[in-house]
């Protein structure tokens, strides 16, 4: 009986190694796992509305690139729907102005025209000038500066825009402060008179009750897009000038103000023939741009003519604003040179297609 039971005991234990050994052979292989396949991101799907458009009502597709119009990361491309291309097709773009892309009015002003020509208009410290006067769009700028000793002219930046269309008015301006601080807002908005608050937020957005006027927040905030509909889309950065900058061109900005200001890039659809201001004038198909080319800063006057008592006055020697007339539709063909690719600076400035 002795030997029996030994027997079986032997067997049992024989089998449990067997079986561990198999267990940890099972557990040292490397198991495959297929990995998972890409996401392919959803591009969204867009339509032109605007009866003006010849896309009008065409669906498309937005590029795999820039899938979204409205990304979380404010620093990514965003999807644009160009409804006034000949293509009619969407493509990816920045959501902040391009300085070196026509429409552009920034630093100590420099334009680049509807004509891709880059000039200067200094302007004066304190008074108002007209970018556009159109019949039916009018957008005026005021200016803020310093004037150093020794110097004949003020240094001069855009503060404010004001715009007129139809009967509605809306304003927006860069806040005076002693120190800059990128995590404090330091834009003023104003529709029909009364102040306008967009919560502070990516894509935080505020829309007219009668649709014509939308403004959406670009980054959390200082940077605001702001589209009115069938006339313009308006990026606006709000930016001080630098200590690097004031020691560069000797602007000798006091310690008491950071001389708050805005870069802005304009793009318009369908201006007339007709159509006035700094800016304006450069996209008439007549125009003869006077800013001298291969110079360092071509400067092209105009303070007369183009000087206004307001922020939204319409008075200015050259001004065409009037809601009540019938627009002239012969739209300038200057117009497709609202998607250039503007590169370089100063007098090396080129623009392609």
């Amino acid at each position: 009986m002795l030997g029996v039971k030994t027997l079986v005991i032997i067997l049992f234990l024989q089998a449990m190694l067997v079986s561990m050994v198999t267990e940890a052979a099972s557990a040292s292989k490397v198991k495959r796992v297929k990995p998972p396949k890409p996401v392919k991101p959803v591009q969204e799907l867009l339509t032109c509305k605007s009866r003006k458009s010849r896309c009008f009502m065409k669906r498309i597709k937005c590029p795999v690139e820039c899938p979204k119009v409205k990304p979380k990361n404010p620093k990514d491309k965003a999807c644009f729907l160009d409804c006034y291309s000949p293509k009619c097709e969407a493509v990816c773009k920045s959501r902040k102005p391009n300085c070196n892309g026509p429409g552009a009015a920034c630093y100590d002003p420099r334009f680049i025209g509807g004509d891709g020509i880059v000039f200067y208009f200094h302007g004066k410290s304190n008074e108002h000038f007209s970018l556009i006067s159109d019949s039916d769009l009018q957008i005026n700028a005021r200016f803020i500066g310093l004037r150093p000793e020794g110097r004949t002219r003020d240094y001069t930046w855009i503060q404010a825009l004001g715009f007129k269309f139809g009967h509605h008015n809306f304003t927006l301006e860069a806040t005076r402060t002693q120190k800059w601080d990128d995590d404090v807002d330091h834009l003023k908005l104003s529709y029909d008179g009364k102040e306008l608050f967009i919560p502070e937020g990516h894509s935080s957005e505020w829309n007219s009750t009668e649709g014509d006027i939308q403004v959406e927040r670009t980054a959390t905030t200082n940077s605001i897009t702001v589209n009115i509909l069938d006339l313009a889309e308006i990026s606006v950065n709000v930016i001080p000038v630098s200590e690097e900058d004031s020691k560069i061109h000797n602007y000798q900005i006091p310690a008491n103000d950071s001389f708050a200001h805005l870069e802005v890039q304009f793009r318009f659809f369908g201006l007339s023939s007709k159509v006035e201001g700094i800016l304006g004038r450069t996209y008439r198909p007549d125009f003869e741009n006077p800013a001298k080319q291969g110079v360092a800063m071509p400067v092209v006057g105009g303070d007369d003519k183009y000087k206004t008592s307001s922020l939204l006055a319409a008075d200015c020697a050259l001004c065409v604003f009037s809601p009540n007339e019938t627009k002239d539709e012969h739209g300038s063909p200057m117009m497709d040179f609202g998607m250039l690719d503007c590169t370089g600076g100063g007098n090396g400035i080129t623009c392609k297609k």
